[in-house]
């Protein structure tokens, strides 16, 4: 880690009288407004324009109580990752440094509670590392299990072969404390994994062209025990880095856990708290597996066949359109597909068999409107009990909410009184998100249907 100090004081004059004021309040910096962070492949990309920009989450939890840089003036930090052998170094730069009554934000302690050990001290010591850790990656998959090689016939560009590798023991242990840092810097609210945990797995997308090996990414598994004799698989993290998303290469790797999660006969395949992102990556591998799936047919094909014929705006009561569970636990089995999932994916399928869905999409909107009030509201609207709806304000609509609370005592259900208003902003709050829920299923449905063309 290097450091600049650039004096911008002028040579004073004795002559001249100094003139006394008050210093101005330190109001201190946000980190993402001067730190840019790059990942480069070479030697040469450093310091040049071909190196990747990497666009991070907000870096304010590393720095202070509130967040923010304090005592300098005219601060840079530039740091480059090696995509190599994963160390980075951090350029700081500024003017001059003063403490207006916050202190001197110790940068190199921050900076370490992102990059900890892989920081390297000087710039030299940074681009020697493309020389002698030019088989970093190749060492530490060496003795991993290959869990699939191959290609996908959907990825956006040719490579020689890519591989999933299973690594255990201290290679994976080493090799995802270098990872750790661009967790940190791209999943928001991250946490690293607990490496001496033997129930955490790694898997890692490699490229491998001639003889060199080139690191894409990676997933950590935790596998549970499940009563009486099975598993269960929970995707904790996946990342592919920044310079290969948007290439296939995420799907790629998510389609390998799943068969996985098949030929182990695992008992069923979670996401711990997935990104809108990673949900669609997911839904658009699961869709064509379903429709592969005639156990589903008869169930989907007399919903589809009642929405065709109905009005469901002439109904008297709200109507679940869910799968039966024997059909749930078919899918469980079979596809390892649990059951929060393929509800997900059972309104796709409805979506996808209303054709054209430009005669059918009132209808549809209803079935999603009925699943989403169901869910965030009740199954009823006179429940009882407390129930609570975001809803935004010109005060804060982060944080904003309405809580409906019933009148009287005991368990049976009584009638929720709500305000005029309040109904109208939670009928808004509910066509914001059936808007939001619509939209997500036609992009998995175009998806699907370009890869099935």
């Amino acid at each position: 880690m290097g450091t600049k100090h650039h004096s911008s004081d002028a040579v004073s004059d004795p002559k001249k009288r100094r003139k006394v004021g008050f210093a101005k309040t330190d109001e201190g910096v946000q980190p993402n407004d001067c730190i840019k962070i790059y990942m480069v492949s070479r030697e040469d990309e450093v310091g040049s324009q071909e190196c990747f920009t990497i666009e991070p989450v907000d870096l304010s939890p590393f720095f202070e109580e509130d967040g923010k840089i304090y005592g300098y003036q005219g601060l840079s930090i530039t740091v480059w990752i090696s995509s190599v052998s994963f160390q980075a170094y951090a350029d700081i730069s500024f003017e001059s440094t003063c403490d207006a009554g916050k202190g001197i934000t110790d940068l190199k302690s921050s900076l370490e509670n992102i990059f900890a050990d892989n920081l390297v001290e000087t710039k030299d010591d940074f681009l020697k590392t493309f020389s002698t850790e030019t088989n970093y990656v190749k060492s530490m998959i060496s003795n991993g299990k290959i869990v699939s090689n191959g290609l996908n016939e959907h990825l956006k560009r040719d490579c020689s072969e890519l591989e999933v590798v299973r690594v255990e023991g201290s290679s994976m242990g080493l090799l995802y404390c270098r990872l750790v840092p661009l967790v940190l810097l791209l999943v928001d609210g991250s946490n690293p994994i607990d490496v001496t945990d033997p129930d955490w797995e790694v898997y890692l997308l490699v490229e491998k062209k001639n003889d060199e090996q080139k690191l894409l990414g990676f997933a950590a598994l935790y596998r549970f025990f499940h009563y009486p004799d099975s598993h269960r698989l929970r995707l904790g993290q996946i990342l592919v880095f920044p310079p290969y998303q948007s290439k296939g290469y995420g799907g790629y790797l998510f389609q390998v856990l799943t068969n996985m999660a098949v030929a182990d006969n695992i008992y069923d395949l979670s996401i711990e708290e997935p990104l809108e992102s990673l949900q669609h990556v997911r839904a658009c591998i699961d869709i064509p597996r379903l429709l592969a799936l005639q156990a589903i047919q008869p169930s989907l094909n007399s919903i589809v066949a009642r929405l065709k014929e109905e009005n469901l705006a002439k109904r008297t009561q709200m109507t679940r359109f869910t799968p039966p569970s024997d059909t749930i636990e078919e899918v469980r089995k079979t596809l390892k597909i649990n059951k929060r999932q393929f509800l997900q994916c059972w309104e796709i399928l409805i979506y996808l068999a209303l054709d054209p869905i430009e005669k059918y999409l009132e209808n549809f909107r209803t079935v999603v409107l009925d699943r989403i009030r169901a869910d965030v509201i009740g199954k009823d609207t006179g429940a009882g009990g407390k129930r609570v709806l975001e809803v935004p304000t010109e005060f804060d609509s982060e944080v904003s909410f309405v809580m409906f609370k019933t009148n009287g005592g005991g368990d049976e259900p009584k009638e929720v009184e709500i305000e005029e208003s309040d109904k109208i902003k939670q009928e808004e709050q509910l066509q914001k998100l059936v808007d939001e829920r619509i939209e997500a299923i036609k992009l998995v449905a175009e998806k699907v249907r370009v890869m099935s063309s």
